[in-house]
């Protein structure tokens, strides 16, 4: 999903400073009353697109909005639409405009200087939900965890259709190697797998592009003949690209997937996709507030863990979604029925699976 950036407009009113809100794809600012005044109290947020993942534009931005500006804080949101130059732009200007604490979803490498500006002016830095070395806390879910929630699926969708793991031929399509997380979810896959004696019969070279996984993905099935098992996918935008190759040559096979987009979700009540992993829900964005407001007050955040590199690390506990557990998501308004019911084949699933 593209969208063109609106400017927001500062009008200064006898002394008093009015700020006005605006949001599309690319940036929002939003104003507080309670928190400290100023750049001391605005928590400033770069966003790396809206291709890898719909929970940026979807979730972290609406629900860091929300989040600080209930706590009396301004935010100021950007997203850098893919675009690395933009993101080094947008950090520049946010910094010129000033800010309490940098918060950011690193966009293949492009985080590092804008979060090294930010370090040099004595401004807090925040990892969001990709791992960023150097940055002072790092919020995530448990990415290893993940991949071995997906990596286990696999083998159990083996295991349910007689194969034997072992021997089986399993693709593994991964994420862009460039993020961080990409290597967890890849490790904590391959752990679950291995166990099982599986080794890939043929491995992607990883991207969050999903039309860019799906061409490679279908390379690689016409590599094996179309001798395939099951394929280890790491997220759902890739997995829909994967299902469309299979669906083309009338297959069902294990697949996995997360962040619970709609696509995925269809996907799990058709039973195209073994398992989803909702990451697109609030916990992670909701962590992320507490971290900015606890640095934002001057208070070190907690954090459960440690990166290798000894990052302090805020841990997410991922949450398993299947086909019995797609109607808890619409329960907590995460999606609705009717975006998730929309054919005739997927009516039916939905109604099997309690999802109204």
């Amino acid at each position: 999903m593209k969208a063109t950036s609106v400017a927001c407009a500062v009008a200064a009113v006898t002394a008093v400073t009015l700020l006005a809100a605006c949001s599309d794809a690319s940036g929002t600012t939003a104003g507080g009353g309670s928190g400290d005044s100023g750049a001391k109290g605005t928590a400033c947020i770069i966003l790396p697109d809206s291709a890898s993942s719909p929970q940026w534009e979807m979730t972290f931005r609406p629900d860091f909005t929300k989040g600080f500006t209930a706590a009396g804080y301004k935010v100021d949101i950007q997203n850098a639409n893919g675009d690395t130059n933009k993101f080094a732009t947008i950090g520049d200007q946010q910094l010129a405009h000033g800010c309490g604490v940098m918060m950011i979803v690193d966009l293949e490498g492009a985080g590092v200087g804008v979060m090294n500006k930010a370090k040099a002016q004595g401004i807090p830095v925040v990892a969001l939900d990709r791992p960023l070395a150097g940055a002072d806390i790092y919020v995530s879910y448990n990415n290893f965890k993940i991949g071995q929630i997906e990596g286990q699926a696999i083998v159990d969708g083996l295991k349910a259709a007689g194969k034997d793991p072992s021997t089986a031929k399993v693709v593994y399509v991964g994420g862009d190697p460039t993020d961080g997380n990409a290597k967890m979810f890849h490790d904590g896959a391959v752990d679950s797998m291995a166990k099982a004696g599986i080794k890939p019969a043929a491995e992607t070279r990883g991207t969050w592009d999903g039309p860019t996984a799906t061409t490679e993905f279908e390379q690689a099935y016409s590599s094996l003949h179309g001798n395939v098992d099951a394929v280890w996918v790491a997220n759902d935008t890739n997995a829909a690209g994967v299902i469309t190759i299979l669906d083309k040559n009338n297959k069902v096979l294990p697949v996995s997937g997360q962040d619970s987009t709609d696509a995925g979700l269809q996907n799990v009540l058709l039973g195209k996709q073994s398992v989803d992993i909702n990451t697109a829900g609030d916990a992670e964005p909701k962590a992320g507030v507490q971290v900015g407001i606890d640095l934002l007050n001057g208070k070190k955040p907690t954090a459960s863990d440690k990166l290798p590199d000894g990052t302090p690390y805020v841990k997410v506990d991922p949450q398993v979604v299947t086909t019995a557990t797609v109607k808890d998501l619409v329960a907590a308004g995460q999606t609705t029925a009717a975006r998730l019911c929309t054919t005739p084949e997927l009516k039916a699933a939905c109604a099997k699976y309690g999802v109204k």
